[in-house]
């Protein structure tokens, strides 16, 4: 919890979704690349591995990844520029890879294919809206993993969320496909942080009427992502298996076993358990997230002060945030 601050119940939510997610990444952080069989049990699974896991010998002890350094470039551009400005998420994402913005201690131990691909095209003057690979094979995990502080700082409508939501994808990941999950996911997140019944079916309802005049989208929905399809169980770095392996993960009565749950699924292992981590510290507040793995996440000293920003933002009255 940042220091000195007495949260209200919804002020725990916000901070489970924020911490969750740079949590969830960094007990994930030592098993990328293991495949499902060669995982611990999930009692076993912490943010001090076991013996044989360490997939970034680079990476400083308890630090987030790629994941949450790129969540909080949005974060931090959110509020400061009080609204989602692509050009300024994109020119964070340059700093972060060029000079461990917003990772710990400065070191970028990590970054997707297509995110290099397409920071290398918005470096060489392409525009930050249209940066982002566009092909049927460009629908990595790396815009859905960072989207998450959007649906905690955004307090416009659900048609508001989603055009941000995949507004943001562009930078890195152009592809319709990329866009829904965003969307969907942030609009699960929003449903989660209303505690309602079933926060997905809630978001699924949304996102369909949203569809509705967008055929491509809906398309996209429906064959691709489909969102009726129970849970899935593969821990890829493809966008819709992470959205769907959070989902399993999040059936999990408890963080620390949700987090267990998602790592356990292997590969892709810190953004499947941040983007689980995010719903499930939204789900149940952190004041659920077991004190040892606040204790040893790193770089507090980042994330404190921006998830105060963030609350007092979120209490300030509309900005015309759009």
């Amino acid at each position: 919890m940042p220091p000195d601050h007495q949260p209200s119940d919804a002020d725990d939510l916000i901070l489970g979704g924020l911490y969750g997610l740079l949590i969830g990444d960094a007990v994930g952080v030592p098993y990328e690349f293991s495949k499902p069989s060669k995982m611990p049990r999930l009692e076993l699974i912490e943010m001090d591995e076991p013996r044989g896991f360490r997939a970034h010998p680079d990476a400083p002890p308890g630090a987030w990844s790629d994941d949450g350094a790129q969540a909080l470039c949005l974060l931090v551009s959110l509020i400061e520029r009080g609204r989602l400005d692509v050009d300024d998420l994109g020119e964070r994402l340059l700093e972060w890879l060029d000079s461990g913005y917003m990772a710990v201690d400065g070191v970028v131990f990590d970054v997707g294919m297509q995110t290099d691909a397409a920071l290398s095209a918005l470096r060489a003057g392409t525009p930050a809206n249209e940066s982002g690979p566009t092909g049927e094979y460009d629908n990595g995990n790396g815009s859905l993993m960072r989207v998450l502080p959007l649906a905690l700082w955004h307090t416009g409508s659900d048609t508001e969320l989603i055009e941000n939501a995949a507004l943001q994808s562009l930078v890195t990941h152009g592809h319709a496909r990329s866009q829904i999950c965003c969307a969907l996911y942030c609009l699960w997140a929003r449903a989660t942080l209303h505690e309602e019944a079933d926060p997905w079916a809630s978001a699924v309802r949304g996102m369909r009427e949203h569809c509705e005049t967008k055929p491509t989208w809906q398309r996209e929905l429906e064959r691709h992502i489909r969102p009726d399809s129970k849970p899935g169980g593969r821990g890829s770095g493809y966008v819709v298996d992470t959205l769907h392996s959070a989902r399993l993960a999040a059936e999990e009565p408890n963080f620390e076993r949700a987090i267990q749950r998602a790592i356990s699924l292997g590969d892709d292992t810190d953004t499947t358990a941040a983007v689980a981590g995010g719903i499930v510290g939204l789900r149940d507040g952190l004041s659920s997230i077991p004190k040892r793995w606040l204790s040893a996440l790193a770089g507090r000293s980042i994330v404190d002060p921006l998830a105060l920003e963030l609350l007092a933002n979120r209490d300030e009255p509309e900005r015309g945030r759009r």
